[in-house]
């Protein structure tokens, strides 16, 4: 399967960079350039590309309000210097998050990750998973769920329509299955979190509506890594 990708960059080096690197891999076809994102928003209104590479820092029109005008949004990866853009992009749903200057390995597990979710497109589309309670099979919206917690026996699946806990005696593994895993990340032993959801991250600390979720040793590194936070805070 090939990607066809544009790029939106209006630092000269950084798309020299990103040209390079394309240019290594057989399966990415890079269709078109931009140096501003009220071009690229003209050029999607007329042509299909799998992947965007979008930087955030531009002048008149940001990264950002690109990803918020576009109602199609093919598959975006983030190339930026700053890394206090992630949570948002994930808010966004984006594909991954490249801090800049990155490597170009970690650029081929940025492309590898977005071939996957091309790949899955026509069963991302679902936006409900159904989990079995003590009495019935339970329909969640993923867009509802805060994360999933831990609780001896059971998970307790937290949602912003209830407040409440839904109880389930699914595993940590057999919830991950039905997870699309670019929005949902496992932060501890005992909980699972809505990437989307974070409204803060102190002390190795997560903030999700009002509550505090703990980053442990043994996921800190993955979490951090795939919100793009270089250095834990």
């Amino acid at each position: 399967m090939h990607i066809k990708a544009i790029i939106i960059e209006d630092e000269p080096l950084a798309l020299e960079k990103l040209l390079a690197f394309a240019d290594k891999i057989n399966y990415i076809q890079i269709t078109q350039t931009f140096d501003n994102a009220i071009d690229a928003i003209s050029y999607l209104k007329t042509n299909t590309v799998d992947l965007v590479f979008l930087d955030i820092q531009m002048e008149d029109f940001t990264g950002i309000q690109f990803l918020e005008a576009i109602k199609h949004r093919p598959n975006i990866i983030i190339t930026t210097a700053y890394d206090n853009y992630a949570v948002k992009g994930y808010e966004l749903n984006i594909c991954d998050y490249l801090l800049k200057p990155y490597t170009f390995e970690r650029f081929v597990m940025a492309v590898d990750k977005a071939l996957n979710f091309t790949q899955q497109k026509p069963f991302e589309t679902l936006d409900t998973i159904f989990v079995k309670t003590a009495y019935q099979y339970l329909k969640i919206k993923l867009a509802d769920i805060l994360y999933i917690e831990g609780m001896s026996e059971y998970l307790a699946i937290v949602t912003t329509t209830t407040h409440k806990k839904t109880l389930t005696k699914l595993s940590f593994k057999d919830i991950a299955k039905l997870l699309p895993e670019n929005n949902f990340i496992r932060v501890h032993k005992s909980f699972i979190v809505a990437i989307d959801k974070i409204e803060n991250i102190e002390r190795n600390r997560i903030k999700i509506n009002d509550v505090y979720i703990p980053v442990s040793e043994t996921y800190k590194n993955f979490f951090y890594g795939k919100i793009g936070v270089v250095k834990p805070v």
